[in-house]
């Protein structure tokens, strides 16, 4: 029998995915109220004792999901690869690494609505105190060297960045194929951080 690696994940951790897994499936296809511990074991193929030896409640299965499939944890090492010899250009290249990886996890949007709508964005405070440590810096480098900036708090640009991918995705899916789509550029990711970077109106001379 080949040895465990090192990484490889206990019985108890693949178990917690499978639940997971069983849930995100569950609350998007019935949503959040409609769905119950039995049909997540089910789903999950456990038992309805044994979903409890590794969640307590539902709403606990909920908040494991959006700290451990947030899209973050893949977007965040991502960004900080992200190359540009100005603010300008690390920000745009930023913007497309991060809207381009949430536009692979469609779903975790969708679980965001269920988010602020059943729990008023309670988990995502619990999110938050994980990823600003390791976001906020930076944003903090980024205002040190970019003379350019208008902003001077990196807590508002990280706020205003986040902002920039989460409206564009949001508003992405209310467009969706509709004839407004064909009104738009054909690019228009680019046009939406061109946006974000010089604002709507031309410069006063």
């Amino acid at each position: 029998m080949p040895e465990k690696t090192k990484d490889a994940p206990t019985k108890g951790e693949t178990t917690r995915l499978a639940i997971e897994e069983a849930a995100v499936e569950l609350f998007l296809t019935n949503g959040y109220h409609a769905t119950s511990m039995r049909q997540i074991a089910e789903q999950a193929g456990l038992a309805l004792g044994g979903i409890y030896n590794h969640f307590k409640s539902k709403e606990e299965i909920f908040e494991a999901i959006v700290v451990d499939k947030h899209p973050y944890k893949k977007i965040l090492p991502l960004v900080l690869e992200a190359q540009g010899e100005t603010a300008e250009d690390f920000l745009r290249n930023a913007a497309h690494i991060s809207m381009g990886e949430m536009k692979k996890e469609p779903d975790f949007i969708k679980l965001m609505f269920i988010e602020l709508v059943e729990f008023h964005g309670k988990h995502g405070k619990i999110l938050l105190f994980e990823v600003a440590p390791k976001l906020l810096p930076v944003f903090e480098r980024l205002i040190k060297t970019g003379k350019e900036l208008r902003i001077k708090n990196p807590a508002v640009l990280a706020r205003s960045f986040f902002g920039l991918v989460i409206s564009y995705m949001i508003t992405d899916i209310i467009i969706g194929d509709s004839p407004f789509r064909k009104m738009l550029s054909d690019n228009p990711m680019d046009a939406y951080v061109d946006i974000f970077l010089h604002g709507v109106l031309k410069e006063s001379k």
